[in-house]
């Protein structure tokens, strides 16, 4: 393998993290929580209002744009980036932008529905002890566009 694709950084798999506890290893290898609970729950619910569903793993916070036309979604309320793609963009230098269009950063799964729902599902998400919140908004646009506003800078694709 030519040494350019070889990992370089600086951290080890039994290095501390910057979660009490957690080594980098159990960090970077520990397992997803399924949201199959609560995604049942919720189209058990409300499967007639939900306009869109986005599994943000494998395209980031751009998957989103593979799904729409002539639509702005505007995501400017995210979660917090959690430690480990805090250590990923650190120990790779890769621009932010980049970061939020190759990864998830902590945000996996976006529902589009209508405004006057949001609180249940976030209700039924929270019944789970998964966080769950209004992250942002879509609006006409004569093209696709999306505007993400993070810790980090506004970005735009």
């Amino acid at each position: 393998m030519p040494d350019r694709l070889a990992y370089a950084g600086s951290k080890n798999p039994t290095d501390p993290s910057d979660v009490d506890g957690i080594d980098v290893g159990k960090l970077i290898l520990s397992p997803t929580r399924t949201y199959a609970p609560v995604i049942k729950k919720i189209l058990d619910g409300y499967q007639q209002d939900i306009h869109g569903m986005v599994h943000c793993s494998g395209g980031g916070q751009t998957k989103v744009m593979h799904f729409v036309e002539n639509l702005h979604v505007i995501k400017d309320n995210l979660f917090p980036v959690p430690p480990l793609f805090r250590m990923i963009q650190e120990q790779s230098g890769t621009e932010w932008k980049e970061m939020y269009k190759v990864f998830n950063m902590g945000h996996r799964m976006e529902l589009y529905v209508p405004e006057l729902i949001a609180d249940s599902i976030i209700a039924i998400a929270n019944e789970y002890n998964v966080g769950a919140a209004v992250v942002g908004r879509c609006e006409a646009s004569d093209n696709k566009k999306l505007t993400l506003v993070t810790q980090t800078g506004e970005y735009n694709y």
